[in-house]
Order: structure tokens, then sequence, then C-alpha cells
């Protein structure tokens, strides 16, 4: 069975462009580089990842780049790139030289207009993704997931995928307007699911793996097996899990699904999606 995790980051600490890491998240200001993370890969036979941008600068893309080049077992980069400029056009055009680059994310959650990506010059960058054969990653907390789905359906053959399943509040256990609005998002069927970042959406020092079963009960009944994804999302995970407990509860609710099922989930759907 191939195995990719979908969702993972790289990064050399910078205390002022790295200052989302706040204090409690300390274990986070540290350099964590594709050296670091291939054992564990090895260890859990994963097959290779796809690294996420999480600095939105043409630099970054440049350094995950070079991450994919020098080191096989990533298998694509997630990037960013200025949707909103003028010369969006040229920009997707130049950076088609690079195969492992697969698709882009903006980091909307942060954004201050929560429905920015509704804006006409944020529309027009997305709309010019599918020509290029471009993914899109859309980041948000559960209040934009609305704006999501119209997002989606105004570029229904636009390949999009949301990470973290949308950041519920599984800390509060709260969940039915989440729910609700996922149910919404996922009648679009170009749009799939990684099953990602949970833990960080947790009590981080208390969480069981039965605080996670409603909210994944919603995401596999809601986005079925074909747009579902596994993501690691390490190292911010380990604010709240090492990597081998992120994988635990996954696994442990993914084994009631056949065999052919469990492909999909675990390298199918990803190496489908983002065309590695």
């Amino acid at each position: 069975m191939l195995k990719i995790d979908s969702h993972q980051h790289f990064w050399i600490y910078d205390a002022v462009r790295d200052s989302w890491i706040t204090d409690d998240m300390a274990v986070l200001r540290a350099d964590y580089t594709p050296s670091t993370l291939l054992p564990m890969l090895q260890q859990h036979h994963f097959d290779g990842s796809v690294v996420v941008q999480s600095d939105q600068s043409p630099a970054e893309n440049l350094f995950q780049l070079k991450n994919a080049a020098d080191h096989s077992f990533v298998k694509g980069v997630v990037g960013w790139v200025d949707l909103q400029a003028e010369d969006i056009d040229d920009q997707l055009a130049d950076l088609k030289q690079y195969d492992k680059l697969k698709g882009f994310r903006h980091i909307l959650q942060g954004e201050k207009d929560r429905a920015l990506m509704l804006k006409p010059a944020f529309l027009n960058g997305i709309g010019k993704l599918q020509a290029y054969g471009y993914t899109y990653d859309i980041l948000i907390f559960p209040d934009q997931l609305k704006y999501a789905a119209e997002l989606a359906a105004k570029f229904p053959d636009q390949p999009f995928v949301l990470d973290h399943i949308a950041k519920p509040d599984i800390k509060g256990g709260t969940i039915e307007g989440w729910k609700k609005d996922m149910i919404a998002l996922a009648q679009h069927e170009n749009v799939h699911c990684k099953v990602s970042g949970m833990v960080t959406e947790a009590d981080w020092k208390h969480w069981t793996e039965t605080d996670f079963r409603p909210y994944l009960d919603v995401v596999f009944e809601a986005f079925g097996i074909n747009r579902l994804m596994y993501g690691s999302d390490w190292p911010v995970c380990l604010v709240a899990a090492t990597y081998q407990q992120t994988l635990g509860l996954v696994e442990g609710y993914t084994s009631k699904l056949s065999l052919d099922e469990q492909a999909l989930f675990w390298g199918g759907n990803a190496t489908r999606f983002y065309n590695l």
C-alpha cells in the first residue's frame, strides 16, 4: 500500500518571520528539515510526503522546491503566490518550470477580511490555476466554511482540498454549526479534505482518541473515501502530540475500512489529487 503524508512543513526558524509561533508553541521554535522527518516516515512505512508553505513569499517557494529537489521522498510542494497580483498569469507561467510544484495556499484563516476568497482580485487568481494544472489548499476556520462553499461553486472544475477539516473546536466539543457547513461544502465534488491538524484543535495536554471520533464521523460521511487524505501537519502537531500519536489516532479510526479504502485514504487519493 502506497502511503503519502499529504501535509507537513519545513522551516529554518526565524523569530521575526515566524512570529505566529507563540510562547505556548515554543517546541516549534527550532529548525525542522527533511532529514528530521525522513526517519519518522520510514519508521511508519510512508513512501513520501507533500510539503506545504508556512510563509507567504516567493522565497518560501524556492526554499521548499530546493528541499524537494534534494530529497526524493518530498513528492510535491504546495507553495504560495499572490493570487491578487495583476501579473498572476505571468507568475504561474514562470512557476511551471518546477515539476514538483503542485499547487498553492493562502493563509485565509488569518485574514481580517473573512471573505477575502470571494473578492474579485482573489477570484481572478483562483480562476487562472486550472489552466496551469494547479491545485488549491483551503486553510480556514469554521466561520469561513460558507465562503469556501461559494468559492468551490464558482470553479467546479478547479481541484480544491480543505486543510485540517477546517479546524473545528474539538477542545470545546462544538460541532453542530461546523457539521452543517462541512456537509454543505462536501456537496461540491471538486473539494477534497485532509484529515490533518486535528490535535492542535483539541486540549493539547489532555486529549483522547474519543474526542476526535464525532468529527471524523462527519468528515468520512460527508466526503466519502474517494476525497479524503491523511496529513500529519508535522511539526505543528508537536504542540499536542508526537508524529506517532497523530498517526495512531487516525489509524485506529480507519482500521474498520476495507483494504482498498485504506489504500485510497493513505496514499491513492493524495497521489491522484496532487498528480504525484
